[in-house]
């Protein structure tokens, strides 16, 4: 595919980058900052013109077939919460719109755990969670995702050929980052506001590529988290000290993600290769 990857200079997407074009993939790279390369172009996703012309080709290059929209203030907390919800919410109308206007017909973008009402102050309604109950937002940051993700489902229903799929990564992380999780072990409640959850940022990668390739038209969304929890700590042991009044609908392995990918497994073939425990001795 031809494809319009927008933050590709994140920490995601300078990872999906390089496996899109691993994969064979033609991808044009767009973010606001990036070192000036080929196949890199400069844009402001909150300039609607801007965007608009980028997704029409190029320098009068060949449409793209696909837009994956990763561009983003990536994490609550980082800007103030009216500047978050102009940039992050502008940005992704203006990808959504433009795409649509210029013809793209397949839109893969970055939704994100919090959705399921992180940082679960208020307890999640069971465990493991998954993408079954109402989004739950609990910071701006949240509450524009799940505008995003009701805005793809507006646009699909305007469009029936359209496919947006919206993607729930849980906390990303590279290889560098695993060297402090065993620290995480001494205090349960560190790393609750997850449920213990992270994502390499390779099987972040392999999920999009799963849903460029097999998503059906329509809006859907998953959770993408890695397929064991930050900690060495069982699960059981876990969610009796953080949660113990937490509904457990079925049964979990001792490192079992709570954070369900099942989902993603059997709609999208997810099938995540990497954990932490490779990385740390």
């Amino acid at each position: 595919m031809r494809i319009a990857l927008t933050g590709s200079s994140g920490k995601l997407g300078s990872v999906v980058l390089r496996h899109l074009r691993a994969a064979g993939h033609d991808v044009v790279a767009f973010d606001i900052v990036g070192a000036r390369e080929p196949g890199f172009v400069r844009l402001d996703l909150t300039d609607y013109g801007q965007v608009a012309d980028a997704f029409a080709g190029v320098d009068r290059s060949a449409p793209f077939d696909a837009v994956v929209h990763l561009g983003a203030i990536p994490a609550p907390g980082l800007r103030t919460d009216a500047d978050t919800f102009r940039n992050n919410m502008t940005a992704t109308f203006n990808v959504f719109w433009a795409a649509v206007r210029v013809g793209i017909r397949r839109i893969v973008a970055a939704s994100s755990e919090t959705v399921l009402g992180l940082p679960f102050d208020v307890p999640p309604p069971y465990i493991p969670v998954n993408e079954e109950y109402p989004p739950r937002p609990e910071s701006v940051y949240s509450i524009v995702k799940t505008l995003e993700e009701q805005l793809a489902r507006e646009l699909v229903r305007w469009h029936p050929d359209l496919s947006v799929t919206a993607l729930r990564f849980s906390n990303v992380m590279a290889p560098e980052d695993y060297a402090a999780f065993p620290s995480y072990d001494a205090d349960a409640r560190a790393r609750k506001w997850n449920l213990w959850g992270y994502i390499d940022a390779r099987d972040a990668s392999h999920a999009i590529e799963r849903a460029l390739e097999v998503a059906p038209a329509g809006f859907d969304n998953f959770i993408i988290a890695a397929a064991d929890t930050v900690m060495t700590r069982p699960n059981a042991e876990l969610i009796a000290e953080v949660f113990p009044d937490v509904p457990v609908t079925r049964e979990v392995g001792a490192h079992e993600t709570l954070l369900s990918i099942d989902k993603a497994r059997r709609l999208l073939g997810y099938d995540p290769q990497h954990s932490w425990r490779d990385h740390v001795g």
